[in-house]
């Protein structure tokens, strides 16, 4: 039997430091080979034995010194730290968490509460209805002034559609009535429908000069003397139930109306269509309203008005945001709200506009929809 040294072993040279020379001793389990009889080789030879030994023994050998040039000196594999077998590195210990989709999602933030997600109110002589509609924040807003400038007779109400926050809005139903009671008392009865106008472009004026973004669209009802004034900019329309037939009293500025497409051009600006919806510059759904500073140039606040003398036939008005409009056409609002506005010893016209609201938010209407109901009869004689 041949025994055959592995000098290259790792075994055999766990360092640059050993020898070519280093050799082990093998035992009668060393790695040996063995050529059997049976072998494909023509000329005769030895028999060879390969056998693999599972741990070889310890190993001793000779390490010449190769930094000093010293002589060769006997060293022993079992007793020498370097020459033992190479050790594994210590196995890291990685902490291992449980994970799941949850843990990557925060929590949703608390709803803010602001008071108007969900506003009901039964006057004297009108109501209103406001729901918020899938928006972060409600938009709408509303104004009633019974007994306008200290008359029985008179009233000032109003419905305004905030876009771009809630800020317009806001600051039009504090303001506009009084602008618009100033501008009354400076021209006289005569010229309302100027006085009116006049309101709406200084409450437009003065909500600009606050440097606030957004804007808003208002309709708004004025009843003096016998007459109804209603007034609009922008979509909010109102409607008046004339013996049951729906009458709309306003007309919404929108930028697919021919006429407000043209004044539109005609200052330099055009309507584009974004998402199917014509557009303002292809950006703003109505043409005119208070506020929307970086499109004032195009986005007027003159409104348009109309002057009524109230007669008997006319039974309610219903003012309303497009929350609503956009879902249930006119005729449908009134013949919805007639039998709780008309006819009954127990008239329940906040019930009406609730119903109205409801209506459109089972048409998938996902705005805000402001509704507001006006009792005309209590205004009258």
């Amino acid at each position: 039997m041949i025994t055959v040294a592995i000098p290259s072993s790792p075994v055999f040279s766990p360092s640059p430091r050993v020898s070519s020379s280093t050799y082990c001793k093998s035992s009668p389990e060393s790695l040996s080979l063995t050529h059997s009889p049976s072998s494909s080789l023509s000329s005769p030879s030895p028999a060879f034995k390969f056998r693999y030994q599972k741990s070889f023994p310890p190993a001793s050998g000779v390490v010449r010194d190769f930094n000093d040039g010293g002589p060769i000196r006997p060293t022993s594999c079992s007793t020498s730290p370097t020459l033992s077998k190479r050790k594994r590195p210590a196995k890291l210990a990685i902490p291992v968490a449980s994970f799941s989709y949850s843990d990557r999602v925060r929590p949703p933030l608390p709803a803010v509460e602001d008071g108007w997600e969900e506003v009901e109110v039964d006057g004297d002589g009108y109501s209103v209805y406001c729901m918020k509609g899938k928006r972060d924040a409600m938009e709408d807003r509303f104004k009633a002034v019974v007994e306008f400038n200290r008359q029985h007779k008179q009233a000032f109400f109003g419905v305004f559609d905030g876009h771009g926050g809630s800020i317009a809005a806001e600051f039009a139903a504090e303001n506009l009535a009084k602008n618009i009671l100033n501008e009354v008392e400076k021209m006289g009865e005569i010229e309302i429908i100027e006085a009116i106008k006049q309101g709406y472009m200084n409450t437009d004026s003065q909500f600009l000069n606050q440097n606030h973004r957004g804007g808003c669209c208002c309709v708004t009802a004025i009843i003096r003397d016998g007459n109804l004034v209603v007034s609009n900019a922008g979509d909010c329309r109102a409607v008046v139930s004339s013996g049951g037939v729906a009458t709309p009293v306003t007309s919404d500025h929108r930028p697919s109306r021919q006429d407000e497409k043209l004044r539109i051009e005609s200052l330099g600006g055009y309507v584009d269509c974004n998402h199917g919806v014509p557009r303002v510059l292809g950006s703003l759904a109505v043409s005119r309203g208070i506020g929307d500073r970086s499109l004032k140039q195009w986005i007027t606040a003159e409104p348009e008005s109309k002057i009524f003398k109230i007669v008997p036939e006319f039974e309610f008005l219903i003012m309303a945001s497009d929350g609503l409009w956009d879902k249930v056409s006119n005729q449908e609002a009134v013949d919805l709200a007639r039998p709780f506005c008309v006819g009954n010893e127990k008239l329940e016209p906040v019930l009406a506009c609730k119903k109205l609201v409801e209506l459109s938010a089972s048409r998938g209407s996902v705005d805000d929809a402001t509704v507001m109901m006006v009792l005309l009869g209590r205004f009258c004689g």
